[in-house]
């Protein structure tokens, strides 16, 4: 109750200050890039002048000086905005010159490299037309609490100086953010962004043109004999958020068409795309020449697109508010959205989508997949060729595609690039078999009689990613958490030379049973559970009791959710987990005042060559997926661990959340010299190892 209490004591009291304190404004204080450790956060300084942070931004720039007398260079640092009323600003500006030496307001004031109220150009992203009325996107800097009691209906006044009348009717929160979509004269443009609480205006962007980048016409016109029974899995629900099925199609006997709230009438665009992405979860690549393999579970359907394609300026957060709605009323284990905004995502802002769904998905145990895009040969130069959004999501798997099932495979063309936004630097996390010209993605056809269809696009390799993870609970059921069936499907991808900003951690499994099988000479390891705050837990890699000869190699995959702040996107992740690899037990390089292990590197080589300058300062370690493949000599381990660390932030600075944080953690260990390395480690760990045991047959090699 005291917690309680306390909560409603400083909602009421943040309650009577809006009111107090009208007449606010947003400034922006950029700190020198040696300063933008949490560490640093100016505290004091904000508290002293009554304003408040309200965001912030990755921001590439040169300081006037460095510290010990270092040229300045050009280095990434952090613009943070801060609200409050503008007497408050004034008062800040009066006292500056009278601000003591050595004292915190003066530490604090040390981290700043310049003070400035945010431009309107800088405000304005992308190209806008000269004139005419357009729907726009207009972002505001504030929470729930502080928009619908005070802030709303100011810019409401505000525009309706300005000539524009609206009603605000669909606007989402997250974070510290506020989307509205917005009519208005292209003209009145640069006014609207003038209103101190905005933070970025564009105009809106159109949802994904849903037509296939590959229409082969190379398919061999054959009926196909579809499966005549029910899923292997009747228990997991799945849901597909698409362009709908016709009506008695042949899906239907597994997957339930469903129309979601406030959707109009379908369009048969949008009923083939659905009927493609639907055969992709339920079957995968279909292959002309075996037997369609029976669907390991049942899905639902949603159709969320109506009308012509292209035609309503205002479907991108029509679609958004239906999907939003479905995901907050029922619950589901998978889900998979191969649509989304035609707009690559920016280093120093969230979309709406990625900002709404990512906060859905940190708070529940939902297992998402999204496909990239397919503007992968845009200008790379203008950054046209990069992933798209809703695809930033840490909380998801973004999904991008390869041009083969075979051996011989590269990133298709067409599939957009990453490196994605730092938090979630690597995106695509992975690649699947998404068609081309030359080897098209066969599905099933939207006519009446099941024909094989030839298309194309990384809309099919997400639900064909999103199959196999269906695949891996049915084989085991709820005995592995769904975050680890993440960290599984990373964990078995193909390693390969391909740039990771095209491929991700690699091309996915080809099949199962590379992933719930192991060779005798090979141990797998899950572990999954919570981790506390500031707190350590460790992980015993698993070898056996002889020494080892030869080469080991060593796997390991890390994945935890994350509450995330889209105002901060350069803090985005609020959750971060220090891994610590300590291979021999034995090993004590400082002697005595050594309590721990020599440590030794395991994961930083893996992300070589993405984004140097967010390796140098750290922010690695607010990734939420972590994978790496090394090889050492057997004699180099000794009872080798793992170290885990829980570091929290909230909006860039220290925090102590009271809920534990979930994650999974996988590990293989393979040495080819001794032939019976699983059965050995088995017995030595027979009262620490669980073996998951399949709760359901499903064909695999034996």
């Amino acid at each position: 109750m005291p917690k309680l209490a306390s909560a409603v004591k400083a909602i009421k009291n943040r309650y009577r200050m809006m009111h107090a304190r009208k007449d606010q404004a947003v400034v922006a204080l950029t700190l020198n890039p040696e300063y933008i450790a949490k560490s640093y956060f100016p505290h004091d300084l904000l508290k002293a002048a009554g304003i408040t942070s309200v965001g912030s931004r990755p921001l590439r720039m040169t300081p006037e000086k460095r510290s010990r007398d270092r040229a300045p260079e050009s280095a990434i640092t952090t613009e943070l905005f801060v609200m409050g009323p503008r007497d408050s600003f004034r008062y800040l500006s009066d006292q500056l010159p009278n601000l003591i030496e050595g004292t915190p307001v003066a530490k604090d004031l040390i981290t700043l490299e310049d003070i400035t109220a945010p431009s309107v150009s800088a405000k304005i992203k992308g190209p806008l037309p000269a004139k005419g009325t357009r729907a726009f996107e207009i972002v505001l800097h504030t929470d729930q609490l502080l928009g619908e009691n005070y802030l709303i209906a100011e810019f409401r006044k505000y525009i309706q100086k300005l000539g524009i009348q609206t009603s605000f009717d669909r606007r989402f929160y997250a974070g510290g953010l506020c989307f509205l979509e917005l009519d208005a004269p292209a003209e009145l443009a640069a006014n609207i962004a003038t209103f101190s609480v905005v933070r970025a205006l564009r105009e809106m962007p159109r949802l994904r043109m849903l037509r296939p980048t590959i229409r082969s016409s190379g398919v061999p016109a054959q009926a196909l004999q579809l499966p005549t029974v029910g899923p292997l899995d009747t228990k997991t629900k799945v849901a597909v958020f698409d362009g709908g099925l016709p009506a008695n199609h042949a899906l239907t006997q597994w997957a339930t068409a469903i129309d979601a709230p406030g959707v109009g009438v379908s369009h048969p665009v949008f009923l083939t795309h659905g009927v493609g992405v639907t055969s992709a979860l339920l079957f995968g690549h279909i292959d002309p020449n075996a037997p369609v393999p029976r669907p390991y579970t049942n899905v639902d359907h949603y159709r969320v697109l109506d009308t012509a394609p292209g035609q309503n300026p205002h479907e991108l957060y029509e679609v958004l508010d239906r999907i939003a709605r479905v995901l907050a009323s029922k619950k589901y284990d998978f889900v998979n959205l191969s649509l989304g905004p035609q707009l690559p995502i920016e280093d120093d802002d969230v979309h709406a989508w990625t900002a709404v769904l990512d906060d859905r998905l940190s708070r529940s145990e939902t297992l998402a997949s999204v496909a990239v895009g397919n503007d992968g040969e845009g200008d790379a130069a203008l950054g046209l060729n990069r992933i798209q959004v809703p695809s930033d999501c840490v909380n998801a798997l973004a999904v991008g595609a390869c041009d083969t099932p075979e051996d011989d495979w590269r990133r298709a063309p067409y599939s957009s690039v990453g490196p994605g936004r730092s938090p979630g630097l690597m995106k695509p996390d992975l690649v699947e078999f998404g068609g081309s010209v030359a080897r098209p993605f066969l599905v099933v056809s939207d006519g009446p009689t099941p024909m094989l269809d030839g298309t194309g696009g990384t809309s099919f390799a997400s639900p064909a990613v999103l199959r196999l993870g269906t695949g891996v609970r049915a084989h085991f059921g709820d005995n592995l958490s769904l975050l680890a069936i993440r960290s599984l499907l990373i964990h078995s991808t193909e390693d390969s030379d391909h740039p990771r900003e095209e491929v991700g951690w690699g091309r996915i499994a080809r099949s199962l049973d590379e992933i719930v099988l192991t060779e005798d000479d090979t141990i797998r390891v899950v572990y999954q559970g919570t981790v506390t705050a500031k707190k350590y837990i460790r992980a015993p890699i698993p070898v056996p009791s002889v020494a080892l000869t030869g080469n080991v190699n060593i796997t390991a995959t890390l994945c935890y959710k994350s509450l995330t702040d889209p105002h901060h996107p350069g803090n985005y992740t609020r959750a971060g987990l220090e891994i610590t690899f300590r291979p021999h037990d034995q090993k004590f390089s400082r002697g005595d005042e050594q309590v721990h292990p020599d440590t030794k590197a395991f994961f930083g080589a893996s992300t070589a060559g993405l984004m140097e300058d967010e390796r140098r300062r750290d922010a690695w370690k607010w990734e939420n997926c972590l994978h790496a493949v090394r090889r050492f000599r057997g004699t180099s381990l000794r009872n080798p661990c793992f170290d885990i660390h829980y570091n929290a932030r909230l909006e860039g600075r220290d925090f102590a959340p009271d809920t534990p944080l979930p994650y999974a953690l996988v590990v293989t260990v393979q040495s080819k010299q001794i032939a019976d390395l699983y059965d050995q480690v088995v017995r030595k760990y027979a009262t620490q190892l669980e073996p998951l045991r399949p709760t359901i047959d499903i064909p695999v090699r034996t």
